[in-house]
């Protein structure tokens, strides 16, 4: 597992500024003299932020946060978080909130205690990636959570990541950059098949199984997809999650990007990776060894256990999150994924094996049309379409190194084709209902 940049087989110390060499090198303090392990949590008014802090506050004597970072579009529940927390610097991207920030600060603090610092602007969090602490729980949502990956990387730091955009778009930036062992993966399915790889070498491994609810269309064809409302769409069945991600869970784009996001960490090929649909969410991925055996992490669907063995790795955190009752009768059900009517895993593994910039375009394009679905004016079947064409559009990016350059300008052209194409949906439909 030595090449994967997850791998459940190393440990990764993480280090401080003082004591970071640059090739992975150094021991944290609080492996040393025992004190909480501290924590800079990104997207913290966010699912994944808000399950952190709840992990964090159960458990005061493991870990400590030093430093938050949100949106700004929460800021009462920043601030409150920081009061509760006890955090140094508080930061957020929009600096427009700066005002309002500050005024809740100033009530969850009152007058006798002093306020934490406080960074604004779109580079804050990738500033608070770079901090002291041990570990970045990265749960920004989009792949601005890239350049908040790469300086958690190159400081040091252990990578908690939740934030799976970062690899879909800049896997050979992250590659380029990440100690062994120094990512631990937050979201379910590669926490679930981080955990399962322990059972076994790479060498050992034949493919990896990533499940699926199924989302809330399970069982629908295509056709019956066509007028899907993004009311039902938000309707998930087994997770509370953004709207972003919990649309991309409807059509499966999220286990598209899964995918390609299981290739990147653990270095196994897209023709053996494979999704399987699970409507319960109690198995959250398994790992089948060459010798027939398959190794599966179960659990009820609960974020905080993945999120707190991010934070924790490579020792588990007690009574993390729910378990199941063995003493009730329950039953599993697995079922092959509908490539028919969920073209978005196959589209994701093509563009995964097409490299280069063709992750960034797919998901780029993707956000937007999620985001022209939500406002009404592109059909659920016609995110996947649209992104589809976007990224035939972009066509095969040619050999050379990627930067983060290309990264941000693939994007940008893919954002605008994206909107241009759902603008044309939207006018066509209009017409032929006049």
């Amino acid at each position: 597992m030595t090449d994967s940049l997850a791998d459940p087989h190393l440990r990764y110390p993480g280090t401080e500024p003082s004591e970071h060499s640059g090739n992975g090198s150094g021991t944290a303090a609080a492996s040393q003299t025992g004190a909480p392990r501290d924590i800079v949590i990104l997207g913290s008014t966010g699912s994944i932020g808000t399950q952190a802090v709840d992990v964090v506050l159960k458990n005061p004597g493991r870990f400590r946060v030093t430093a938050l970072a949100a949106s700004g579009g929460r800021v009462e529940l920043l601030a409150e978080q920081a009061h509760r927390l006890g955090v140094r610097t508080v930061a957020v991207a929009r600096e427009e909130t700066v005002p309002a920030l500050r005024a809740a600060l100033g009530a969850a603090y009152g007058t006798a205690e002093p306020l934490p610092d406080l960074l604004a602007g779109p580079d804050a969090a990738t500033e608070l990636a770079a901090s002291p602490c041990h570990t970045v729980l990265n749960g920004i949502t989009g792949s601005i959570g890239l350049a908040p990956t790469l300086a958690a990387l190159e400081a040091g730091r252990v990578l908690a990541l939740a934030n799976k955009e970062s690899l879909i778009v800049g896997g050979p930036l992250v590659k380029a950059v990440a100690g062994p062992g120094q990512i631990v993966p937050v979201d379910s399915e590669h926490s679930a098949l981080f955990q399962a790889l322990m059972g076994g070498t790479r060498a050992e491994v034949r493919k990896l199984l990533v499940t699926a609810s199924g989302g809330p269309f399970r069982g629908r064809s295509r056709a019956e997809l066509a007028d899907v409302t993004p009311r039902e769409a938000m309707a998930h069945p087994t997770w509370d999650m953004g709207p972003v991600i919990t649309v991309n869970s409807a059509t499966l784009v999220n286990k598209g990007l899964e995918v390609i996001e299981a290739h990147l960490l653990y270095d196994i090929p897209f023709e053996d990776i494979q999704v399987v649909v699970h409507p319960q969410s109690a198995v959250h991925s398994m790992v089948e060894f060459t010798d027939g055996s398959t190794l599966a992490q179960c659990g009820p669907p609960d974020m905080r256990l993945p999120i707190a063995l991010g934070l924790g790795w490579p020792e588990r955190v007690p009574d993390a999150g729910p378990v199941f009752s063995w003493t009730e009768a329950m039953s599993w059900d697995f079922f092959p994924l509908d490539e028919e009517a969920f073209p978005s895993v196959p589209l994701a593994c093509r563009v995964g094996a097409l490299g280069g910039t063709a992750p960034a375009v797919f998901n780029a394009a993707n956000e937007e049309c999620v985001e022209a679905f939500l406002a009404g004016r592109l059909p659920f079947t016609g995110i996947v379409d649209t992104v589809a064409a976007v990224v035939e559009e972009h066509g095969t990016p040619d050999g050379t190194g990627l930067t983060l350059p290309d990264v941000l300008a693939a994007e940008t052209w893919a954002r605008a084709r994206a909107r241009e194409l759902a603008a044309r949906s939207a006018t066509a439909t209009a017409e032929a209902r006049a």
